[in-house]
């Protein structure tokens, strides 16, 4: 992986993260014994920053997650989950399931006050089975979960989540606090607002997307905020290739011209015989901010393909061609 790196503040394991969404069902099933498997193929290739969010799976994904923490030394790995929902029996109401294929029957209940973040914590300490963790992250508090209520939303979190997580991290049982959402103006927002160690940016600096660059790079930046990137793949297209049936961007169908965006970089990739794959792990590394990027994963396959992905060669020449391509197109 290429790029100078900036010293970690947080002290992050590994720099290639395992996102657990997908032991939490997403998209597809994962038995108990799949998520196991997945979990230990990837601490066995080097990965030790694990995180992930009382959203996935509804707490399917931390209650798997913890089970395979008792089986390793913890100080050996970085665990960051997330704040902002809790977990709720739904008592006869219809809930949602969305993109969850097998999730835990529990409803999810947005909740940025004190007293809500702290349910929250205390739910995912009891699932994962800790008491500390070293980076919380208060999640998609955005427009693009929140709609007309973002701005709500936000000044709750402020007042509230972030509160919370300041006098933890205060007391010594959170190492570092984050954000994590979709948009990196909003992301750039709380990082000018609250003391921050870690924005982790979802889809809005990749391989296709680089939103990021205009705002949220340099102000963390002056900031001294450490960048943690997920996404990489926009939530399929640079997994599947923009030519696959049923790609998705950002959890959609893609628009026609981040398709035909997607296909100039695949013939960028393909000239240089670099896997498109390749390219959106190892893309996030060129910036140094960057400290860590994750993937979400449920295939032990997929866990030796991505750690190959990461370390292949690539040539500058790739790099400056794709430069050039986003210089053009503004």
């Amino acid at each position: 992986m290429s790029g100078a790196k900036t010293p970690s503040k947080i002290g992050f394991a590994s720099r290639l993260g395992f996102g657990a969404s997908g032991i939490g069902t997403l998209y597809r099933d994962v038995t108990e014994a799949q998520a196991a498997e997945v979990l230990a193929a990837a601490y066995g290739g080097g990965m030790r920053y694990f995180d992930t969010a009382p959203l996935y799976g509804h707490g399917l994904s931390e209650l798997r997650l913890g089970t395979f923490l008792r089986t390793i030394d913890r100080k050996t790995v970085t665990v960051s989950t997330k704040a902002g929902r809790y977990m709720a029996p739904p008592y006869g109401e219809t809930v949602d399931y969305g993109l969850w294929a097998s999730p835990l029957r529990l409803k999810p209940v947005f909740d940025y006050s004190y007293a809500g973040t702290m349910r929250s914590l205390e739910q995912s300490a009891s699932r994962l089975g800790i008491a500390d963790f070293d980076l919380v992250y208060i999640h998609d508090v955005d427009r693009f979960t929140h709609g007309d209520a973002y701005e709500r939303r936000f000044n709750e979190a402020v007042e509230g989540c972030y509160r919370a997580l300041a006098d933890l991290r205060k007391a010594g049982h959170i190492k570092a606090i984050g954000v994590g959402v979709n948009e990196s103006d909003v992301a750039t927002r709380f990082i000018k607002t609250c003391a921050l160690d870690a924005v982790m940016m979802a889809g809005r600096y990749t391989l296709l997307d680089r939103a990021a660059e205009a705002d949220l790079l340099p102000e963390a930046q002056r900031q001294g905020v450490e960048i943690v990137v997920a996404g990489v793949f926009n939530s399929g297209i640079l997994a599947t290739g923009p030519a696959s049936s049923g790609t998705t961007f950002d959890y959609g169908a893609p628009p026609e011209h981040v398709v035909a965006r997607a296909k100039r970089i695949e013939e960028i990739c393909t000239r240089h015989g670099v896997p498109l794959q390749a390219a959106a792990i190892q893309f996030a590394f060129r910036n140094p901010q960057v400290s860590a990027a994750v993937l979400g994963m449920s295939r032990p396959e997929r866990i030796a393909q991505n750690l190959d992905w990461a370390k292949l060669p690539i040539p500058e020449a790739l790099w400056q061609e794709t430069d050039a391509l986003f210089e053009r197109e503004g």
